[in-house]
């Protein structure tokens, strides 16, 4: 069955506050293999203008990912997540995120339809800090492979 389309545009209530710990970004840059000391040493940090240390580019996404799931476990929209696959993401910020920060993710269906036989559904984390100041959107896209084809 096809994704519902009116779902386009459905907003999600705000995750519950995540705190971003410098134990938490130094566990990411070490799993991406991304050793830049201002993802490690506040020092570092600090002389490149920031309050404490950095998280990589890339690690809003394990916060957005876990909020993108009110999305695709909704029983009305239809997706087979046994059937899906992560096919990109992207990142627009306002500011790095930093140790110390306490955000939430407000998640938004983008886009939802069908190419190929297979679903195709857009997510948007929009991740803003304790006093609703935005930080980074992470767009992601998920592809739920038609369940005619094989592997």
């Amino acid at each position: 069955m096809p994704l519902d389309p009116s779902f386009i545009g459905r907003t999600y209530p705000p995750t519950p506050p995540y705190e971003v710990s410098r134990e938490k970004i130094r566990e990411f840059a070490e799993a991406v293999g991304d050793l830049h000391p201002a993802y490690t040493d506040p020092a570092a940090a600090r002389a490149l203008g920031h309050d404490d240390v950095i998280a990589p580019p890339t690690f809003p996404f394990t916060i957005a990912h876990r909020a993108a799931d009110q999305v695709v476990q909704d029983p009305e929209l239809g997706l087979d997540f046994s059937r899906v696959v992560h096919s990109d993401q992207r990142f627009d910020y306002t500011r790095p995120m930093r140790a110390g920060d306490r955000v939430s993710v407000v998640t938004t269906v983008e886009s939802a339809g069908s190419l190929g036989g297979s679903d195709i559904l857009g997510v948007r984390g929009d991740v803003i800090d304790a006093v609703g100041e935005h930080v980074v959107t992470v767009r992601m896209r998920i592809v739920a492979r038609g369940a005619d084809r094989k592997g």
